[in-house]
């Protein structure tokens, strides 16, 4: 999904892009993808850390909403549309690539030792280290089960409310708050292992 267009702003312009699209109209699907591609790549590069594997979800977004199109009936902004579907492919991708995310203690990185070195002797001095700690919350993030890394993520990196999240996953309202739950308490168990690994 290489391509770059110009997107229509005008409401009765994407209408009749919308239209068009229905029809089958495959170069008027062009200019989504000028709209709305960079936060597409945004949000999958939040799921995954190979730039080959951030293409292949863009590009796979981009295809089932040209694939599903007739199923935008325009109720809400066509946007809120496509990052459903953005975030329910990213969910799809963890789960197709999900693998042993066990981290040894040998696996970080100096300055992930470093934070965590001045985690344990002094917390207060661990929020001078930002970026070690960016790395490390990466590091634990990989860890996690599929379920846990989207709510976590969605949660707690995006700032996005229960509401939003179980529209955007389809989760019904009670799940979401169970399964961010259980993700915090297995991403406390990650840390602790990491921490048990290092000063035990």
């Amino acid at each position: 999904m290489r391509k770059i267009f110009n997107w229509p702003t005008d409401h009765h312009d994407y209408r009749r892009t919308g239209f068009t699209l229905l029809k089958g109209d495959v170069n008027s699907f062009e200019p989504l993808a000028k709209r709305y591609q960079p936060r597409i790549f945004a949000t999958a590069r939040r799921y995954a850390r190979r730039e080959s594997e951030v293409e292949d979800i863009v590009q796979e977004v981009f295809i089932k909403a040209f694939q599903k199109l007739a199923s935008f009936r325009g109720e809400a902004p066509f946007e809120h549309w496509l990052m459903r579907l953005a975030v329910r492919t990213c969910f799809d991708s963890l789960r197709a690539h999900q693998r042993n995310r066990e981290l040894s203690v040998t696996d970080l990185s100096e300055s992930e030792e470093n934070w965590l070195e001045n985690l344990h002797a002094t917390p207060l001095a661990a929020d001078d280290h930002p970026e070690a700690a960016r790395q490390l919350v990466a590091r634990v993030l990989d860890m996690l089960s599929p379920e846990a890394r989207l709510v976590i993520t969605l949660l707690e990196i995006e700032d996005r409310s229960v509401k939003e999240i179980s529209a955007l996953t389809g989760w019904s309202v009670p799940l979401v708050k169970v399964r961010a739950f259980r993700a915090r308490a297995q991403m406390k168990r990650c840390l602790e292992r990491i921490t048990r690994g290092k000063y035990l």
